[in-house]
């Protein structure tokens, strides 16, 4: 068994500094053509003879993309030809799962089950998959990219909010006893200066951003505050509190009646509505932000249903943006659960937020388990972060609750 072990976290470091060339070397399927080779990862409800839990399932989603390097979607700079290169050159560490951002989320889902004891059977794999990336010449290589000209805005907000959290997720698995958080604090301890960068471009931004992004996908403003909330609370960044509480009431404390029933456009994966709830309840006192919620969701029943929101519905999960509303349902019920959480126990609306959060995430969950690369290859980050509660674990934005 020991040997066994031994061959795995090997393995796994070896696939981690595969080239592409090394990739295509790889004989095809006798099943499936080169198109279905490359977009599809193995099904992980194909497990008769083993069956899996959903945490197992989304840690063999995350360990088979965090390192596959094609199909791949680059939004990037170029400053000179020298900017010409494959992914995994250009950004040594969160290259694979399609883009930056979804790689990123990718290492925090294994960071988070891991550091969470959720699938210890796959804690030796888990962590050579990371130790493999989280390098310190890997790393030099993304500062050195985020450094180049014109990226200050690479991936705001959504990818850089991402990579708050999963600094984040280390910095809390350090904060403990034992060898993981020995081994949390050493990759933290190398991240740490990419983390500063990012952070630094955030203050940059922060002052001058004049208006909310309401849009229902990346560039939405309210989910990145929050999780630069939730990170700010555990680094003890004031600095960063301040600003994002500050405009997070600037923008939102005066909104009402939101158009729920505009919800959701046909790409969603982030509830304009249910986002910006959210975040208030992080940075409003509990009688606040249960009045607030009054004015900008009225609808909110009393009754306990679960049926007051309807489901998103996906008629294509090949199709990359149609497939963003299973995404939708998992990130409305993570947000329903977290609206509720700001609300005292006897209030009325928290039977129906957590009936149709469970509604939305079951719904979600059913679709993350596809074949199809286009929706596994981030769905189950999503799915990760509702079923661990992970946005609830504290009202990052207000000290007083």
């Amino acid at each position: 068994m020991i040997y066994r072990k031994g061959m795995i976290a090997l393995m796994i470091a070896i696939l981690a500094g595969c080239s592409v060339a090394e990739e295509e070397k790889q004989p095809s399927s006798p099943e499936r053509d080169v198109f279905e080779r490359r977009n599809t990862a193995p099904d992980p409800a194909d497990h008769a003879l083993t069956p899996r839990s959903g945490e197992q399932a989304y840690a063999r989603i995350a360990l088979n993309c965090i390192n596959k390097q094609y199909p791949n979607k680059i939004t990037h700079v170029l400053n000179s030809a020298a900017d010409v290169a494959e992914p995994a050159k250009l950004t040594p560490v969160f290259y694979g799962c399609y883009d930056w951002h979804s790689a990123v989320h990718g290492h925090w889902l294994l960071t988070r089950l891991w550091g969470q004891d959720l699938v210890p059977e796959m804690d030796e794999e888990i962590a050579a998959a990371l130790a493999a990336n989280f390098t310190a010449e890997k790393i030099a290589g993304e500062m050195a990219y985020f450094k180049g000209g014109d990226r200050a805005a690479f991936e705001r907000p959504y990818g850089i909010a991402w990579f708050l959290q999963l600094t984040t997720e280390l910095r809390e698995i350090a904060a403990g006893e034992g060898s993981k958080a020995e081994q949390a604090k050493e990759w933290l301890a190398r991240l740490e200066p990419l983390e500063a960068v990012i952070v630094g471009n955030i203050k940059n931004w922060l002052p001058k951003l004049a208006y909310p992004i309401r849009l229902g996908t990346h560039n939405q403003s309210a989910f990145a505050f929050g999780l630069f909330l939730d990170w700010a609370a555990r680094s003890g960044d004031r600095e960063m509190t301040s600003l994002v509480r500050d405009k997070a009431l600037g923008f939102h404390r005066g909104d009402r009646n939101c158009p729920m029933a505009y919800e959701p456009s046909g790409e969603d994966f982030l509830s304009s509505c249910l986002m910006v709830a959210d975040l208030m309840r992080r940075v409003m006192k509990d009688a606040e932000y249960a009045s607030w919620l009054s004015g900008f969701l009225p609808e909110i029943p009393t009754d306990g249903s679960d049926d007051w929101l309807a489901v998103g519905i996906v008629n294509d999960p090949t199709d990359g943006k149609l497939v963003h509303l299973d995404g939708l349902n998992l990130s409305r019920a993570w947000a329903l659960e977290g609206m509720a959480s700001g609300l005292s126990a006897d209030d009325p609306r928290r039977a129906s937020l957590l009936a149709s959060a469970s509604l939305h995430g079951n719904s979600g969950e059913k679709s993350v388990r596809t074949p199809h690369y286009s929706g596994s290859h981030w769905l189950a980050s999503f799915a990760t972060y509702w079923r661990t509660r992970r946005g609830i674990e504290t009202n990052s934005g207000n000290p007083d609750s």
